[in-house]
């Protein structure tokens, strides 16, 4: 139950070319505590409520708990949701041993465009497509229950 994860910037569209899935995302926060969120997410036709915990101090890691839910049960806590709902497609993309998640967004955050990768453990080495850019691994600007609150649009 404990996610470790680092997160890039992209630099390029070349991972849709890779990209073996894509699905539309619609999640919203019934709560954006510092040190807890939690998000009730749409993913395609299925949904999830998911708890997670305070980053650790590198940002790389934190506790996570998800359910799948009924998308009836999701589409009604969505309407329960704190402001600022998230909405992005996500692109699945494998490179040797990992699968990337790429996150396109639109609405608020239009024009930003995230990767993760999932590690086993926080020294895991992993093969970097051309296309990762600058890691912001632990930034919290970067992180969707903040993207909820200060959208991509209003940074400076």
């Amino acid at each position: 139950m404990i996610e470790i994860e680092r997160k890039f910037l992209i630099t390029s569209n070349a991972y849709k070319e890779q990209a073996f899935k894509s699905t539309r995302i619609i999640q919203g926060f019934l709560n954006t505590h510092k040190k807890r969120t939690v998000r009730v997410r749409l993913k395609g036709d299925i949904g999830y409520i998911t708890v997670k915990g305070q980053s650790s101090q590198d940002g790389l890691s934190r506790f996570e708990w998800e359910k799948e839910i009924s998308k009836t049960e999701a589409e009604a806590l969505l309407n329960m949701c704190e402001s600022g709902v998230i909405d992005k497609i996500r692109y699945e993309v494998k490179i040797k041993n990992h699968i990337f998640e790429v996150d396109d967004f639109f609405g608020d955050n239009e024009g930003l465009t995230i990767a993760e990768v999932e590690l086993g453990n926080k020294n895991e080495t992993f093969e970097k497509p051309f296309w990762l850019g600058e890691e912001v691994t632990g930034n919290i600007k970067y992180y969707n229950s903040q993207l909820s609150k200060q959208p991509y649009k209003t940074w400076h």
